[in-house]
């Protein structure tokens, strides 16, 4: 069984209204959200500098969208590339992607996965390199493998099977470059696969966090840069504070998991299932789905250790009156601390918090709501997912 811990079963949108030209759409930067809506849209919000949004753009994908599901699956996915600048939105109900030019701010096609693929029970997370996208769904227990053509373009390849020890589906995914795929199945189990070739196969190291015994489930998934440490964000099934476990997958395969909180030790602010790493990778970044707070917690990407917990948001404004659980994170900046985190916020109507990232000279960091959080978004009826153009370099 699936606990709200880990779901969201209602509407997710985002809206904009064009403010600038084509040519001025090259140079600006987005925040991008799927609005998860039937018939489903993508939604561009211009990065103003300091960091507030404005609305840009909304686009039809052409597809069918779900309105919620995993909190931690990745429904928006970013490309920055010498073949054009490409944004990929999934549509679970329809049980295809969409793919979106950055530059022209023009859909590019809508691509269906095969015959067996479906993704209208908590959503399809995506996750990508130079070659490849990789699609899970999670109605089918499937993740689907398409080719990235130039143009922003797709070609469905072929799917593989993909199910947790307790019969979940794919939650968080994550790859680095054309080696390694990482996935969380939100039922205690993680799984890691050989990508060298494209088409995902198994590394036979299907198994359960080492949290997983005391209540805490594996959610959402990031990869350092070097391909050293896989970090995952827990799903809380008893106390619910903050959890983050992190493997070694430097021998192209997970190891036994190192547990970080659940103690209160990273804080006491509840749930975290969404995790991101800063682009310096100093800090990961975690969403406190249930508690409307923002964490972030030291890292050691040579080690891999998690070292200060000095840092947690106050609630976000409008937590529990006009939006109730925290989702997917994107970071302003591609270089350093990323200077401002946008958070979805799922309500209905929806929003987007923006919280300021602060660090001192004694490496201390300071979560701050900005005034100008937060952002309303009046069509959405469940944000779960957002990116950010530019994206982090990995």
């Amino acid at each position: 069984m699936n606990r709200p811990s880990r779901l969201l079963t209602a509407a997710v949108v985002v809206a904009f209204a064009a403010l600038c030209t084509v040519s001025a759409f090259a140079q600006a930067r987005y925040v991008i959200t799927n609005d998860d809506n039937s018939p489903n849209t993508a939604t561009f919000y211009a990065i103003a500098p300091g960091g507030g949004l404005f609305t840009a753009k909304t686009i039809s994908t052409g597809g069918q969208g779900l309105g919620g599901g995993f909190f931690a699956t990745p429904r928006v996915n970013v490309v920055h590339s010498a073949d054009g600048n490409c944004v990929y939105v999934s549509d679970a109900v329809s049980n295809d992607v969409a793919g979106i030019n950055i530059n022209t701010l023009k859909k590019t096609g809508t691509f269906p996965a095969g015959p067996g693929d479906s993704g209208d029970l908590y959503g399809i997370g995506l996750a990508m390199n130079a070659f490849h996208l990789y699609a899970a769904y999670t109605a089918s227990n499937t993740i689907a493998t398409y080719g990235i053509l130039p143009g922003c373009k797709l070609q469905y390849l072929s799917s593989i099977t993909a199910v947790g020890l307790n019969g979940n589906p794919v939650d968080g995914i994550s790859v680095y470059r054309n080696k390694i795929m990482v996935v969380a199945y939100g039922d205690g189990s993680i799984e890691s696969f050989d990508i060298s070739s494209g088409v995902p196969v198994s590394n036979n190291d299907l198994q359960f966090s080492s949290g997983y015994p005391n209540g805490n489930d594996p959610g959402g998934v990031d990869i350092t840069q070097d391909g050293h440490y896989a970090i995952f964000g827990d799903i809380p099934t008893l106390v619910g504070f903050t959890t983050v476990e992190v493997s070694d997958i430097s021998t192209g395969k997970l190891k036994p998991t190192t547990v970080y909180g659940g103690d209160g030790s990273l804080g006491t602010a509840i749930n975290s299932n969404n995790v991101r790493l800063s682009p310096d990778e100093k800090w990961i970044y975690i969403s406190n789905n249930s508690s409307g707070q923002v964490t972030a917690v030291g890292f050691n990407a040579s080690t891999g250790a998690v070292t200060s917990t000095n840092c947690v948001s106050n609630t976000l404004s409008g937590y529990f009156f006009t939006w109730f659980y925290t989702s997917g994170l994107a970071t302003a900046q591609a270089t350093g601390n990323g200077k401002t985190i946008y958070v979805a916020e799922w309500g209905q109507p929806s929003s987007i918090g923006v919280v300021n990232v602060s660090v001192n000279s004694k490496g201390q960091c300071t979560l701050s709501e900005s005034a100008k959080s937060y952002v309303n978004d009046a069509n959405s009826q469940g944000l779960l997912s957002l990116g950010v153009y530019p994206p982090r370099a990995f």
